[in-house]
């Protein structure tokens, strides 16, 4: 009997490239997405086409995660006994400015799939977190059990509650919850926000770049096809209760109920300005830098600590930075037709 797997954010990024991995292994997706305008809508419908196109079974409704009535109608629908939460208004430098947003979207958008997923018995839920939970910390490499007290955005701060929230779900209703720590995903038809993004486009038009605190800023970047990898194995292998879990000196991580929390990168340190040198030579042209302070609700450096993750799916990240990048180019100069 064929899978149905549900996705929120299907035509977000990493839900582009998650569902496209499913249909082609012959599941049934449905895909949940509100196409909001916080970056180019002509890009997200570009990638429902290419779902659209692929030869399976995707159903695609377009509908907010906030509007509980229609969240409940689909999952009646379809059943899913698998479901991907990937929804979530994102966007560090952006919660600054619109808070109110993250918290409609991130916190009750997410209670609604938390209710969905209680009150249809489903299998597993994978929900993404994000490794700005982390906040304030300098520790470095950052590991699941360290402490998630000192959120420095808004962003950070509604990821934080998804994590609790999930906890309070699986402890009172059973319902297996995964929460996975993203460190900077990057790849094709990526988010045209992120850093990356920017400076490629940038380059390639001949305008300056801004390298925010003088350059001084490292990053754990992970390639998109690394991370779908670890997504379809994770959904295979739902948390159960820990046994062992000692309340008198308790881990982050795990629970007495079914839920786990993951990092999820690639355990590298890059350096910002070896970040822009790598993309100087897929590009084939140098960049203008404009060297700017710090942002506020940026983080100076990120690494993750991926053992945990490792152990419990065999996860290790296969895509060089270069490699990863160089693909980027090429689809950007093709997408864009530079």
């Amino acid at each position: 009997m064929k899978q149905t797997i549900l996705v929120t954010g299907a035509v977000g990024f990493i839900g582009f490239h998650l569902c496209k991995r499913l249909i082609e292994e012959n599941k049934d997706v449905i895909g949940i997405d509100n196409i909001n305008p916080y970056y180019e809508e002509d890009l997200k419908r570009a990638r429902l086409k290419v779902l659209n196109n692929l030869s399976g079974n995707f159903y695609f409704y377009q509908n907010n995660i906030e509007n509980d009535s229609e969240i409940q109608k689909i999952f009646e629908r379809h059943n899913p006994k698998n479901v991907f939460n990937l929804a979530a208004q994102a966007g560090v430098r952006y919660s600054i400015d619109n808070p109110k947003i993250f918290i409609k979207t991130n916190i009750l958008g997410f209670l609604n799939i938390l209710e969905a997923c209680k009150n249809f018995d489903v299998e597993h839920l994978i929900y993404a977190s994000s490794s700005s939970v982390y906040g304030g910390n300098t520790q470095l490499p950052y590991f699941e059990d360290n402490p998630v007290d000192h959120p420095v955005s808004i962003y950070a701060s509604s990821k934080k509650a998804n994590e609790s929230m999930a906890h309070v779900y699986s402890h009172l209703y059973s319902v297996p919850c995964t929460g996975l720590r993203f460190f900077t995903v990057y790849g094709p038809w990526g988010r045209p926000d992120m850093a990356y993004f920017l400076f490629t486009k940038a380059i390639l038009e001949e305008k300056s770049i801004n390298v925010f605190n003088q350059g001084n800023m490292d990053r754990d970047f992970t390639y998109i096809d690394d991370i779908i990898d670890s997504l379809i194995k994770i959904m295979q292998k739902p948390p159960k209760k820990d046994l062992t879990f000692d309340r008198f000196s308790p881990k982050i991580h795990s629970s007495w109920a079914p839920h786990k929390i993951f990092n999820i990168g690639n355990s590298t340190q890059v350096p910002l300005i070896e970040f822009i040198e790598i993309i100087e030579k897929a590009i084939g042209k140098k960049a203008i830098k404009n060297f700017m302070p710090m942002q506020l609700g940026d983080v100076q450096s990120t690494k993750a600590d991926t053992s945990l993750l490792e152990d419990w799916i065999g996860y290790v990240p296969s895509t060089s930075l270069e490699e990863g990048i160089h693909k980027f180019v090429n689809w950007y100069k093709n997408y864009y037709r530079k």
